[in-house]
């Protein structure tokens, strides 16, 4: 029997292989589009956003004790502080939903509660200052107040759907998980470990700040023409903390744990992105679906349109602040309010390579209902909202 499977796998790569329509034109077009936005994504994202999230994750993983992620987000912390706390994580990291992955996984691993975990998980690509404010000047106020309102209830809600779902799966993981076990003391103080962080965040926050709006002139501005030092900054003061602060042993497990979140999950998103592309493409290019049917079948406000956007969204790929253009194309090809609105909050918070990611850190079955959580209540949420701006 297992040499049956193993000629029928052969069989079939080789028609694949054999009937590969190369000749046609989306197809190869989409080839190209699937390679230029791996060739793109590792030029803008791994170095500046996946690099300085491995290296956090790596750190929390190491430096941050069980005892302190239990207190904070684990499942016998204060319900409200925990996801308060979670759900507006992504005002201060604004990344995106590749990004945000090593940064899941380093406190997931350590013990924080699957609700709080999702909370974050869903909260640091969605509720990002900037694109909100974008969403608000160039798509109208309307849809970024729902935007900002929605992202925030969206965390809280799926963060406490997820425990709900799985909570006898996530007492089990607390009572075995030996979270409270092996805990040593603290060689830093507080406001070591705080100022050593803040650091790390500040890398990763200030190395990716976007380009503002032409004409802008205010504190985005300003960020902006300044991002360079104020990184360089960050980052010597990162230095002078790691060789005035830490041994030479704890570097070493520092990088090693880093090493593993990047074996993790880099093959996977680089993966992810090659197959978001072949299929979607870069903005203002196609993949081999036609963009024109996209925009065909997101008019209106029906629950297909609200339905089909959030599924394109959760698939696609968005890196931070693209989906504000990618929108403004859509909605001037007559997409309806509705389902832009879906596509806001399911494209930043989802993609390919993050789900496949998300599968390996917590099993099929969690990703499967995250992913459906997200998908129906952005669904629901355009719906409403189609209903309340016509």
């Amino acid at each position: 029997m297992k040499e049956w499977k193993k000629f029928l796998y052969i069989l079939a790569a080789f028609l694949a292989c054999f009937y590969l329509p190369v000749e046609n034109a989306r197809f190869s077009g989409a080839v190209f589009e699937a390679l230029a936005l791996v060739k793109w994504y590792a030029r803008e994202h791994v170095l500046l956003c996946l690099v300085p999230a491995f290296f956090i994750a790596g750190a929390i993983s190491v430096f941050v004790s069980q005892a302190s992620v239990m207190k904070y987000f684990g499942a016998k912390a204060n319900k409200f502080l925990s996801y308060s706390v979670a759900s507006v994580s992504g005002t201060i990291l604004a990344v995106c939903s590749c990004t945000v992955l090593p940064l899941f996984s380093g406190i997931y691993k350590r013990g924080a509660g699957l609700g709080p975990a999702c909370a974050f998980l869903y909260s640091g690509p969605a509720i990002n200052v900037l694109a909100i404010i974008l969403t608000a000047r160039i798509l109208g106020w309307q849809l970024g107040l729902a935007r900002a309102i929605g992202s925030i209830v969206f965390s809280v809600v799926i963060g406490l759907l997820m425990h709900l779902i799985f909570i006898k799966e996530e007492c089990s993981r607390q009572a075995n998980g030996n979270f409270n076990l092996g805990e040593v003391k603290e060689t830093r103080s507080l406001s070591q470990t705080i100022l050593y962080f803040a650091a790390m965040v500040s890398v990763l926050v200030f190395a990716n700040w976007a380009k503002p709006l032409e004409g802008d002139q205010g504190i985005w501005s300003i960020i902006y023409q300044y991002k360079w030092w104020i990184t360089g900054v960050s980052l010597i003061s990162l230095v002078v903390m790691l060789f005035k602060w830490f041994k030479k042993d704890e570097l070493k497990e520092w990088t090693g744990s880093t090493w593993g979140f990047a074996l993790q999950i880099l093959p996977l998103l680089l993966g992810g992105v090659l197959v978001s592309g072949f299929l979607l493409g870069r903005v203002g290019h196609e993949g081999v679906i036609p963009s024109r049917f996209v925009a065909a079948l997101v008019g209106g406000n029906s629950l297909w349109a609200n339905f089909f956007s959030s599924i394109v969204a959760a698939f696609m790929y968005f890196a931070t602040l693209t989906e504000v253009p990618i929108l403004q194309g859509l909605i001037g090809s007559g997409m309806g309010k509705g389902p832009a609105l879906a596509l806001l909050l399911a494209g930043p918070a989802l993609s390919l390579p993050s789900m496949l990611v998300l599968r390996s850190i917590m099993g099929t079955k969690k990703t499967a209902v995250y992913v459906s959580l997200v998908v129906g209540m952005a669904t629901i949420s355009g719906m409403i909202f189609g209903v309340i701006v016509k």
